[in-house]
Parts: structure tokens; sequence; C-alpha cells
């Protein structure tokens, strides 16, 4: 069975532009995904990365425009400057490590719904109600945002030392089990060929 691990930030815009996109794939080559939400603005300084809100500006507005036109290419209201980003991605990580362990749930509508509070229903996915309501909508326990704390905070500790060792230097990253590296929403279709053998 084909393997993908889905390293990604849950404030991260071009992570909610992949929509279900990589679940859809991975249904469709029968691939496990593993997903590891990690710390991204950690990552940044160890991989030879900038936050956004420190960049040149050309690079700020590029950024803009390009969340713009992909939303738009994918269908998905995107609010570009939503109310609550930056904020802190760690509380709905541990949501989604805490989901994946528990089961009976779907993990990518959890990712996805929690990406959508952010970039465009314009709630804190930082807020412990914000958190529930998501796990909730996607068929888990929403009591896993306080059970799941303590091996939550753990494992995104974890995530974010394995992607820098494993080479991920941005959100969404995918990874096979050979190896392939494929970084961005707009490399879906690679992986998808990839996975065909096409690639």
């Amino acid at each position: 069975m084909p393997q993908i691990d889905y390293f990604f930030s849950t404030t991260s815009p071009f992570a909610y532009l992949a929509g279900t996109r990589l679940e859809a794939v991975a249904a469709k080559h029968g691939a496990a995904v593993t997903y590891k939400p990690f710390d991204l603005r950690a990552a940044f300084p160890r991989t030879g990365g900038t936050p956004p809100d420190q960049r040149f500006e050309g690079r700020q507005v590029y950024r803009l425009q390009e969340m713009q036109r992909q939303a738009k290419k994918a269908g998905l209201p995107i609010n570009l400057k939503p109310a609550h980003w930056p904020t802190n991605g760690a509380p709905s990580s541990y949501a989604i490590i805490a989901a994946q362990a528990a089961g009976g749930g779907d993990l990518g509508a959890l990712t996805h719904g929690l990406l959508r509070a952010c970039w465009a229903e314009e709630t804190d996915i930082a807020e412990d109600g914000v958190i529930r309501a998501c796990l909730e909508a996607a068929g888990f326990d929403p009591g896993l945002a306080d059970s799941g704390l303590l091996a939550g905070a753990e494992a995104y500790a974890q995530n974010l030392e394995e992607a820098v060792t494993r080479g991920v230097f941005g959100s969404p990253f995918y990874i096979t089990e050979t190896d392939e590296r494929f970084w961005g929403q707009d490399r879906i279709d690679d992986l998808d060929l990839h996975l065909s053998g096409e690639l």
C-alpha cells in the first residue's frame, strides 16, 4: 500500500487551498495518509525560510495575489487577511493528532474544517469551542480537544523535528514511502501522477 506523510501547518493558507484533493488522490490509489501537523514558524529559521510578515514587501504582495488566484482555481472562499491570523496553531494540531490516534471519524474533513475555520469563517482555531465544533462535525468525540493535550504536545514537537530532518520547509508538504517529495497544494496533481507511475 502506498504511504503519504502529510506535513502541514493548521494556519497555512496553502494547506487550506489544497481542500480535500489529497484525500481524493489517496483514495484513488489506495494510499494511507499520516497527518503530521507541525510548527512551520519554528521550522523557518532552521530550513532557510522567513515568516510571511518578515519577507520582502514584493514577496508579501505576490503571496496575497497567488492566494487569491489559487482560491479561485480551487473554488474555495478565502479571506486574505483573516481576523484571527496569525494564531496559535498548537491546540488545533493537538486535536488532529488525538483524532488520528483515536480513529472513528474523517481526518481529512477535520483538517480541512480547521483550515476553513481560519481562512474562510473568521474564527480562531486556537479557541476550544472552535476545535470542539470541528471535531464533532468530522465525526470525532469533541472531548479529544482536552484528552489529547499531553500526547498531542509531544507528537507536535516530534513532527517538527521529523519535518526538519526529512527536508520539509513549507506547508503543505507530501512525502511518499520512496522519499518522493512534493511541496505545495499545486503539486497534488504531480503526486497523483507519481502514484500512477507516470512521473
